[in-house]
């Protein structure tokens, strides 16, 4: 199933589906981000507003972006901060903010469903200020190597997947280098208390070179 048809119907239930992928996300995102200072954000696959909210506590305006008109709905609804402004975009596609415009850009949980990761990185790096920050927290391809993806269960559609892709990463890196991205951190994140088995996610600081 298409990337917005699948997180169209899970839009409604994404808050409150027990979802553990999400919730480390949420905390990595945090753990991550906290220590750095930021006034302008691109937020790229901000569903219904999760981090955004935590984005909002340290910044002066985020534009976040999604694919689902559905999931921007929600994140619309529960959050009415006016330094927020919400965008149906498909990131795939250049997109509409202006150059050397942000300090930071953010993207949690939606390289898996994106093909060309040197697509991203360019874009990113031309909207991105000279030391801006790139963060990127993703599923572990460990974990897809084993077949985990993102999805769903529907009672009319039974097991519903996105479009995914598997993305090593060296991928990562190699996209990173070849747009002028420095690494600053990379980590592993395990589900609590269980580190003899894959990590979850894989989450990745880079930096514009200065």
């Amino acid at each position: 199933m298409n990337i917005e048809q699948a997180y169209d119907i899970w839009a409604d239930r994404y808050d409150t589906d027990q979802n553990l992928t999400r919730d480390l996300d949420q905390q990595v995102t945090v753990e991550t981000l906290s220590p750095l200072t930021f006034k302008f954000v691109i937020e790229l696959g901000c569903g219904t507003g999760k981090n955004t909210l935590f984005l909002l506590t340290k910044a002066q305006r985020v534009i976040a972006l999604d694919f689902s008109e559905k999931m921007l709905s929600q994140a619309r609804g529960k959050i009415t901060d006016e330094r927020a402004t919400f965008r149906r975009t498909d990131i795939t596609k250049p997109w509409e903010i202006p150059d050397h415009f942000a300090d930071l850009i953010t993207s949690s949980l939606v390289m898996e469903h994106i093909e060309d990761l040197s697509f991203i990185f360019n874009q990113a790096r031309l909207k991105l200020k000279t030391g801006g920050y790139f963060f990127i927290s993703e599923l572990h391809p460990s974990r897809q190597y084993l077949g985990s993806k993102a999805g769903f269960f529907d009672t009319e559609d039974g097991r519903v997947n996105p479009t995914a892709y598997i993305h090593h990463i060296s991928s990562f890196w190699d996209s990173a280098r070849q747009n002028d991205f420095h690494l600053t951190i990379l980590k592993e994140w395990f589900d609590t208390g269980i580190e003899d088995k894959p990590p979850r996610l894989v989450s990745f600081l880079f930096q514009v070179q200065k």
